[in-house]
């Protein structure tokens, strides 16, 4: 689809892009003062395969003081993006045939990640009428003796869906009776949550999985960062080391500048997160209220993220006004990028149909005029 957006606009064609999953703001001014200040002071060599011992004890302090989690720098790992921490971990672990729960919908390199590695990615699928959250019993039915991980995203890449400290607990009830099943979080929405919504992270909750949990974070959405390529996660210190090895043999240490770049992030002043948040919620009501006037289009309230996933169930079955038949959210989104200039993600790719993925990390005029185009061409379908 983006490829395909992109031929057109390089024909001239009038086309508004939804399918970029990064702020469209820039990298806060102190953080890009701190990567100047170290090239600089000529911090452009390598580093420890797995990060600074500055960044480790940034991101130790991160945890200890925003979600109350104690860690050591020796437990931490800093990995080219989230990413690579992702990847990292499940080389280290899985073995061929280990299982691992993935809910659906899903951000979509996690079911490939866990091929490439040799493990089964077991999809458990959550709906639309649970909110496109697990709950306890399809985790306990996903379950097997087999079961190595469960990857945990939350708010969530692609629905912006939130686990409340009671729902994730309902899940970390289930975990406790497999001691078999270790849990994958991957947090890089935490900042990114809106009206009284409180993110909260497994061990966080459930204080008897820490020696079972790696919790993964970043820099990239909470502090417009993604071409720096920062993420970190910490966890038990055997996983970590075996984490390292790999790093170290694959692409050895994260860009030096990003990582000091990433201790400014950090450590520094936290402001503008909360106005970035602002921006965000705006933008979500704006987009979630335009999509649900569009007709056959169903769009939940997201807790959080700078995503909604729609159902377009009331428009499957249709034909568009250019003549093409609405088979499901693959065909929908192909007639919206040709007929109305719309880039989105469909939900296929996401592992739960039919749906679509827009971001709206990008301007009110290019929302307003794409939520426009998509209620004009559901208006058409017949």
């Amino acid at each position: 689809m983006n490829t395909k957006a992109g031929e057109m606009k390089a024909a001239g064609h009038d086309v508004i892009s939804l399918s970029a999953g990064e702020p469209d703001f820039d990298t806060p001014q102190n953080i890009k003062d701190a990567a100047v200040a170290a090239i600089a002071a000529g911090k452009t060599k390598y580093t420890a395969p797995d990060g600074i011992i500055e960044l480790k004890q940034a991101v130790c302090d991160k945890f200890k003081r925003e979600n109350g989690l104690d860690y050591q720098p020796g437990q931490v790992s800093i990995g080219t993006g989230g990413k690579q921490i992702l990847y990292n971990a499940l080389m280290a672990t899985l073995n061929e045939g280990d299982e691992v729960v993935i809910p659906a919908p899903y951000w979509v390199s996690y079911p490939d990640m866990v091929l490439l590695a040799g493990g089964t990615p077991v999809i458990a699928e959550a709906s639309l009428q649970t909110g496109f959250k697990l709950t306890a019993e399809q985790l306990e039915a996903a379950i097997t003796p087999k079961t190595k991980w469960l990857i945990f995203n939350s708010p969530s890449n692609p629905t912006g869906a939130g686990y409340t400290w009671d729902e994730l607990k309902s899940l970390t009830d289930v975990l406790l009776r497999h001691p078999h099943v270790w849990v994958m979080t991957d947090d890089m929405y935490e900042h990114l949550v809106f009206d009284d919504f409180e993110f909260c992270t497994p061990a966080q909750v459930e204080p008897a999985l820490y020696d079972r949990t790696l919790t993964v974070n970043g820099v990239s959405k909470a502090y417009a960062m993604t071409g720096w390529r920062i993420g970190y996660a910490a966890g038990p210190q055997h996983l970590i080391a075996a984490m390292r090895k790999i790093q170290s043999q694959s692409t050895s240490n994260p860009c030096s500048i990003s990582q000091w770049a990433a201790v400014e992030a950090l450590n520094g002043p936290q402001g503008y997160i909360e106005d970035n948040k602002a921006l965000f919620q705006r933008r979500r009501d704006l987009v979630v209220g335009m999509l649900n006037a569009a007709e056959g289009i169903s769009c939940p309230t997201p807790e959080g993220a700078f995503y909604v996933y729609p159902s377009i169930a009331g428009c499957v079955g249709k034909t568009s006004p250019g003549g093409a038949a609405i088979k499901d959210d693959e065909s929908f989104a192909t007639a919206l990028l040709e007929e109305a200039g719309v880039a989105v993600v469909f939900g296929a790719a996401f592992g739960l149909s039919p749906n679509f993925r827009i971001s709206y990390a990008t301007s009110d005029q290019e929302l307003t005029d794409a939520c426009t185009r998509i209620q004009e061409f559901c208006a058409g379908l017949s």
